[in-house]
């Protein structure tokens, strides 16, 4: 079972009907047992990385997904929520994330031609063999909604880039946490392909995936 952790973030029924999609069972919740008694787990978010982080502190979820991320449970971040698991942001100045992972949300740069937030199919830049591209071609296209993106402290575990006037650290993958700025669940067939990725590595108490190396 999937637990997409619930802070009133806004893309939590086309994250849950993805997964539906691929046949598997998600739940919506908020319910520290529930989500720790999961077999995976999603952090989805869109929105502003203050008041996300007001409602995940507010609900005491930060709590919850620290004890999942340290049980090892499969765990992914969906656009706000790869945001989220890193220090800080620039749209929210003294605000402090999850700081799971180190690095810089920043501003997209006005440019000339850009529009921002950026939205719309971008391609991506597949870095090494990211657990969640498994069978995914280089240059596929995902859609993307945002105005703030990753730049990661460290260049390992970033999985995939794109370009939108600066290059996006669009994916990354440390341990059992993954991590997207695009939204799998509005990304078509490749995001299918990647929530059932997502849905192949193993999960710690079971053998009853497939591990993805």
């Amino acid at each position: 079972m999937v637990a997409i952790i619930d802070y009133d973030a806004g893309n939590l029924k086309s994250v849950q009907k993805a997964f539906q999609r691929l046949g598997e069972e998600a739940e919506i919740t908020r319910e520290f047992s529930a989500i720790l008694r999961a077999d995976r787990i999603v952090l989805p978010g869109v929105g502003s990385f203050g008041t996300a982080m007001e409602q995940i502190r507010r609900y005491e979820l930060d709590r919850v997904i620290y004890e999942a991320i340290e049980k090892k449970l499969p765990f992914l971040g969906i656009c706000l929520g790869l945001q989220l698991l890193f220090q800080g942001s620039e749209e929210s100045g003294g605000i402090e994330g999850l700081g799971v992972l180190q690095g810089q949300i920043l501003r997209i740069p006005e440019a000339e031609g850009l529009k921002i937030p950026h939205i719309g199919w971008n391609s991506l830049t597949l870095h090494r063999n990211g657990r969640l591209f498994q069978n995914i071609p280089d240059e596929s296209y995902v859609y993307f909604v945002h105005s703030y993106y990753l730049q990661a402290a460290d260049e390992q575990i970033v999985t995939a880039s794109a370009q939108y006037g600066v290059t996006i650290h669009a994916s990354v993958e440390w341990q059992n946490v993954s991590a997207c700025q695009f939204h799998p669940e509005k990304s078509s067939t490749v995001g299918l392909g990647i929530l059932k990725n997502f849905m192949a590595i193993e999960c710690p108490e079971s053998n009853g995936r497939v591990p993805v190396s």
